[in-house]
């Protein structure tokens, strides 16, 4: 038999009396809520770059070692990205990637699309300087992770993620749940400080909404923390088999269900639910190059009503490309991984532009990552 006690919450300042076995599962909620509503006091972002640059040096190491990049842009002064390209035989996308953390570890820089080296770059990475840094990093220029950038540099695919024994990139491993599992815990961790943090820079601009499509929510820790902090919103998550399920798990864990739905699709190929007034494009839109980016921006127009807004959320690079250098290290990684790279507001805001959207400025969250936001004419 179920004995009571008189316990919180109260109701209209009556106390509600409830069976012992149910106060710790609830006990347990309220807590999982306020750790969603509680921003942390610290910002993590050296922890992540430890991490997210882990692919930079090899990188490098690929357009000292095997390219000899730098020699070759100082033999003629002032290169375009169009003669690199070819002469080198790199595709596009990669090569932006290179380009990138060459101007944002300060080794080029970069006016009218004609490159040339600085000061540190002629000194320490042309073969011929006294001060030449190349057999620094000889001993990685062919590891794993250097022929890995070599071969996305070269064919525009990614590398193997990690330790995938299959030789599926991040995208195909996806579909395995035991991945699956792995990976949007990796996410999870580091998205409940973002998400707390996005909540509150997106509090006004989410004042009249009343409900948000997560596309590609992976954990859902992104609609979690906004819900969690504003008590009007109600979410919906669009995630792939098997994702879906693990998203399900998770937000059944915050006790959000009654808030939060779940639905399985794919973003590309299914119609997305016709629910939302903002659609949250969180950590997505960098996995994948601009073709499908115009896609994905424009079914956001099309799921929208006008008026409907759009929150992007990522790390953003700046708007010349110059840096900043963790960000620029992470797009390293996305290019190795993923068929995506970091981009700059600009990039995005002529897509949404494009699209039918007013762009509304760049804004930083925490630990090297911000959002820009869109309303649909």
């Amino acid at each position: 038999m179920l004995t009571a006690q008189i316990t919180e919450p109260e109701s209209d300042g009556y106390p509600i009396i409830l069976p012992t076995m149910i106060l710790p599962s609830i006990t347990k909620t309220f807590e999982m809520l306020n750790d969603l509503r509680q921003n942390p006091t610290t910002d993590p972002a050296l922890l992540l770059r430890y991490r997210d640059r882990q692919y930079a040096a090899e990188m490098l190491a690929v357009a000292i070692g095997k390219l000899n990049l730098f020699t070759w842009i100082d033999a003629r002064g002032s290169v375009a990205t169009e003669s690199i390209q070819q002469h080198f035989s790199l595709a596009r996308r990669p090569l932006d990637v290179l380009l990138t953390l060459c101007r944002a570890g300060g080794w080029i820089r970069t006016e009218s699309d004609r490159h040339e080296l600085t000061a540190l770059g002629r000194e320490h990475l042309v073969d011929h300087s006294p001060w030449f840094l190349g057999p620094y990093y000889a001993p990685i220029v062919d590891s794993p992770i250097a022929q890995g950038c070599l071969q996305v540099l070269q064919h525009d695919r990614p590398a193997n993620w990690q330790a995938s024994e299959d030789g599926n990139d991040w995208h195909a491993s996806m579909m395995d749940e035991a991945f699956a599992k792995g990976f949007t815990d990796l996410m999870n961790c580091r998205g409940t400080a973002m998400g707390q943090v996005l909540a509150d820079k997106t509090g006004s601009f989410l004042a009249d909404c009343k409900h948000i499509l997560d596309v590609g929510g992976g954990s859902g820790i992104y609609s979690s923390t906004l819900v969690a902090k504003h008590d009007h919103l109600r979410a919906t998550v669009l995630e792939q088999a098997p994702v879906d399920r693990l998203t399900r798990d998770e937000i059944v864990r915050h006790g959000l269900q009654d808030r939060i739905d779940v639905v399985q699709g794919n973003m590309f190929t299914d119609p997305w639910p016709a629910v939302a007034d903002c659609i949250l494009l969180s950590n997505v839109l960098h996995d994948w190059d601009v073709p499908e980016i115009r896609t994905l921006i424009q079914k956001t127009a099309a799921a929208l009503p006008s008026g409907g807004r759009v929150i992007i959320h990522e790390a953003f690079l700046d708007d010349d490309k110059s840096g900043p250098l963790p960000v620029a290290e992470y797009s390293v990684l996305l290019v190795n991984i993923t068929r995506g790279k970091c981009y700059c507001p600009a990039e995005y805001g002529e897509i949404l532009a494009d699209s039918g959207f007013d762009v509304g400025p760049y804004q930083d969250t925490i630990a090297d990552r911000g959002f820009i936001t869109a309303i649909k004419r």
